[in-house]
């Protein structure tokens, strides 16, 4: 199965928590309907990101980077690469990248948490006319930590650091929004009960290199 392929199948069969991202969930399967290279850069002037939402353990502290080009702190997360076999494969790399953490201690949950579509000034592909403004259409996964472990600075990052889920630098609504889903995430599989997300409670995070269905 291709990238593009995972990407449509994993957010087709996605079950959105609420009406907004039922609309954004299905805007972005016509995105990718519409264009055979949706998931990747190239795609102007939108494109499908995959960002990692990573908590320890107990679901009490983030992990955030302050953006290099933004200025602002943020989740973990990026542009798909043509190697990567997966959407949440996508985001278990760039978590793995801006994190500095091993992949062997970090674990993702294969169906995403939040759909967050946004304009990127800064994100300027080839192709891209005068005057446009790139929308990436970011699809955020929920990665658990099985330690909070120092985290290291990547080249993009500016800083790298755990946050207090209740005291974040930066509560920008659709972040806190990211953070709780993530949270009611973790706790779904924690107790072994199923929600409305199409996650299935209590089953085993997936690392790095088992694929994602």
């Amino acid at each position: 199965m291709s990238l593009h392929a995972d990407a449509r199948a994993a957010l087709a069969g996605w079950r959105a928590p609420d009406a907004d991202q039922e609309r954004l969930r299905r805007r972005y399967v016509a995105h990718l309907d519409a264009r055979a290279d949706g998931v990747l850069r190239r795609s102007v002037p939108d494109h499908l990101t995959a960002s990692a939402v990573v908590l320890d353990a107990s679901g009490d502290h983030v992990l955030l980077t302050l953006h290099a080009k933004a200025g602002l702190w943020f989740q973990l997360g990026g542009h798909c690469e043509e190697s990567d076999a997966t959407l949440a494969g996508a985001a278990y790399r760039e978590a793995v990248e801006e994190s500095g953490i091993a992949a062997d201690r970090l674990r993702i949950d294969p169906s995403p948490v939040q759909l967050s579509p946004h304009p990127v000034p800064f994100c300027r592909p080839a192709g891209l006319d005068e005057g446009q403004v790139v929308h990436h259409l970011d699809v955020r996964y929920l990665v658990v930590a099985d330690a909070r472990v120092d985290p290291a600075v990547s080249e993009e990052s500016l800083d790298v650091r755990w946050w207090p889920v209740d005291a974040l630098p930066e509560p920008e609504p659709e972040l806190v929004a990211a953070v709780a889903l993530a949270r009611a995430r973790l706790d779904q599989r924690s107790s072994g009960s199923s929600g409305s997300s199409g996650s299935s409670g209590g089953s085993t995070l997936l690392a790095a290199d088992q694929p994602s269905r």
